[in-house]
């Protein structure tokens, strides 16, 4: 039997969202119907709707889904319904590196969040035309509702707001988790993140629950510094108008950074970072590119300086241990995400889109 659901449709690339009526089908066993009451707008839902990533169009897109289990297949054993939930990336369980807990690294990802499709070829979502590509991510939360994966979702408390909540499932993880999970900085140590949005001010809030005591936000964008201050910097530097690498030789007292965290992708970027690290530093990656990306770093007088260069997905995060621990430093006021966000409308899901690409908003979450 299916389900009449309002969903915004990625049609064609690069094209505006089109907010349609679309067919949801059964529900199978192992899947868990959401109804969605918020979503974040994350920067890699763009680069799927440009083309960037191979998600087959027509798509409904969403990755940072909360909302309320309305009913669950026979096979669900973790949540019922009426619980409340936050959704995060899917996963497939039974390869190496799932078996192994590094669930950010299944060797399917990307047939597991970008295919599109369930694993036996089938679309949960259809319109007059045909089928419309689901399970972005094991969710496709920009709809009403959805039949999501179990694997994508994480219970939560049912008192805690789930538009304040919803974009913990990709963008604040992958920034809080690369810090938390993968860098592991010792208390004391210094952390540069390049790119302040969503991303990097997790990472920020993240560097101060660990310890690090010189925290360096390098952006473009004055208001995101400021922000950036204001979630636990204790420098910034406006790569428009300065030097970074000399800026962060200046603040680390000629010694280099230890740890250095790219968000952006721009692999001039990167270079900066990599030339201002100090003696046994490490740069990660965590910025989505284009397949074919290269960048270029010196390898002859750095040799000597031993430093590392890593790329991390989804903040090496178990999504089910994770989230609710973001969560936990929520409630501490130890980590205050919920100053990045502005509220949309769903009828508005495009403004949200443009007013992320263009910073003045660090992290849109529409509200249903």
């Amino acid at each position: 039997m299916t389900t009449t659901v309002t969903a915004a449709v990625a049609r064609g690339t690069g094209d505006p969202l089109t907010i349609e009526h679309l067919q949801l089908d059964a529900l199978r066993p192992d899947e868990v119907r959401v109804r969605m009451v918020a979503v974040g707008i994350c920067h890699t839902d763009a680069i799927v709707r440009d083309g960037v990533y191979p998600t087959p169009l027509p798509a409904v897109l969403g990755h940072e889904g909360a909302g309320v289990v309305e009913a669950t297949g026979d096979a669900i054993t973790t949540v019922a319904v009426g619980d409340h939930v936050v959704l995060s990336a899917a996963y497939c369980g039974h390869c190496r590196q799932c078996r192994s807990g590094r669930m950010a690294y299944c060797e399917n990802l990307f047939a597991e969040d970008f295919g599109g499709r369930r694993r036996d070829g089938s679309t949960a979502f259809s319109s007059a035309e045909g089928p419309v590509s689901s399970h972005f991510f094991g969710q496709s939360s920009f709809a009403t509702y959805a039949n999501v994966m179990e694997n994508s979702v994480i219970k939560v408390d049912p008192d805690l707001p789930l538009a304040t909540l919803a974009p913990l499932g990709c963008g604040l993880q992958t920034g809080a988790g690369a810090v938390l999970n993968e860098l592991r900085p010792e208390p004391g140590t210094s952390l540069a993140v390049f790119g302040t949005g969503a991303v990097g001010s997790a990472a920020i809030m993240a560097a101060r629950v660990a310890g690090c005591t010189t925290v360096v936000a390098v952006d473009i964008h004055d208001s995101r510094l400021a922000m950036a201050q204001e979630l636990g910097a204790t420098h910034t530097v406006n790569s428009r108008e300065n030097d970074v690498v000399e800026e962060l030789r200046k603040i680390t007292d000629g010694e280099g950074l230890q740890f250095a965290l790219d968000t952006t992708a721009v692999p001039a970027v990167l270079r900066q970072a990599a030339e201002a690290l100090g003696i046994r530093g490490t740069l990660a990656l965590v910025g989505a590119a284009s397949p074919g990306t290269a960048v270029d770093f010196e390898i002859g007088s750095s040799l000597v300086k031993g430093w590392t260069f890593k790329t991390i997905v989804q903040g090496s995060s178990v999504p089910q241990v994770f989230i609710p621990h973001m969560v936990e430093l929520w409630k501490q006021g130890r980590f205050p995400f919920d100053k990045l966000i502005e509220n949309y409308r769903f009828d508005d899901i495009n403004t949200a889109f443009a007013d992320s690409a263009n910073g003045k908003t660090v992290k849109p979450v529409v509200v249903f």
